[in-house]
């Protein structure tokens, strides 16, 4: 089979569409033939020599992918040859097939195309994983969404708006807001003319909000505490902004505030099975009902993968970018 490969880490150019072994499902595995994968600020990472795969795991980038089934391995059931899947992945999405532990794949959801599945994965379990079972986010509770118009930001929206709760968003246009606005988004906050401290604490008649699910790490620490409810929760699932900064205990102890840090890549598989399973059934039902919808901005030819990551570089998409064989 042909995948991406990383001879060397370096720039976009660094990704080579290669000849390679073809994967064999051990138990508990399934085989897919992929249709399209996604790109996400891990496969950057990764292609740059900063975020290696599990021990075990495909060496190729990609974190979801969308397919068909083409094999079984020992011990699977409840799958067939032939099913249409999209799947959580520890890496190995950019490739023409994948192993992927059974339990973490999923169907795909009525309405949504088999191209299009690939997008949903990774920002459904992430968004699902740390606002709702982790951040417990609640019906009349307020969310802020970092990087509102990405493909985190633009389910997360939406899955909080159909909970019942507000949302406020920050992004870098004006262009990147409408969307979010029209997504549902309550509070439009440009990061690069406004401070979201102080929007936030207009917004909420000085409140603050409720759940905050961040991107940026060290850069927005502080002022994500200032931003905070009284027993808000802080998700932090990237560090876009810097890994290491310093926290006020004083004013996360006068909030009586949580701050988590998780990551969905390392996690063990029985975790990832339980993420993926919730998603099923909390998710598939929102999608299949036309609640909620993956959001692509555009398709990429998987072999031409260096194009997508300079797309995500130039942080000119919204939503999600796919690569497509």
């Amino acid at each position: 089979m042909y995948a991406i490969t990383i001879p060397e880490p370096g720039g976009p150019e660094a990704l080579v569409w290669a000849d390679v072994s073809d994967p064999v499902p051990g138990e508990g595995e399934v085989l897919v033939d992929v249709v399209a994968s996604a790109v996400n600020r891990a496969d950057l990472l990764q292609r740059q020599g900063f975020y290696n795969p599990p021990p075990g795991a495909s060496p190729y980038p990609g974190l979801e992918c969308s397919g068909r089934i083409a094999a079984l391995g020992p011990g699977v059931s409840g799958w067939a040859v032939g099913d249409e899947v999209c799947a959580l992945l520890s890496g190995g999405g950019y490739a023409e097939r994948v192993v992927v532990p059974a339990g973490q794949l999923m169907p795909v959801p009525d309405g949504v195309d088999l191209v299009t599945a690939a997008a949903l994965p990774e920002v459904t379990s992430t968004v699902w994983s740390n606002v709702f079972m982790i951040a417990h986010l609640r019906p009349g509770e307020t969310l802020l969404a970092h990087g509102g118009s990405s493909g985190i930001g633009t389910m997360a929206i939406q899955l909080a708006k159909a909970v019942g709760a507000k949302v406020a968003v920050t992004a870098g246009s004006k262009e990147k807001l409408a969307f979010c606005g029209d997504l549902g988004a309550d509070v439009l906050i440009n990061y690069r003319e406004q401070d979201f401290v102080e929007e936030i604490e207009r917004a909420t008649g000085g409140a603050g909000v409720d759940v905050i699910l961040d991107n940026m790490g060290a850069k927005y620490l502080d002022r994500n505490v200032k931003a905070l409810a009284v027993n808000g929760r802080l998700a932090i699932i990237g560090m876009q902004g810097g890994a290491k900064g310093e926290l006020n205990i004083g004013a996360l102890l006068n909030k009586r505030g949580a701050v988590t840090a998780t990551s969905l890549r390392g996690r063990p598989a029985a975790e990832k099975a339980s993420i993926v399973a919730a998603v099923r059934e909390h998710v598939w039902p929102l999608i299949g009902g036309g609640h909620v919808r993956p959001i692509v901005d555009r398709t990429v030819p998987m072999s031409d993968a260096a194009a997508a990551h300079r797309v995500l570089e130039e942080s000119s998409h919204i939503g999600k970018v796919l690569l497509t064989r």
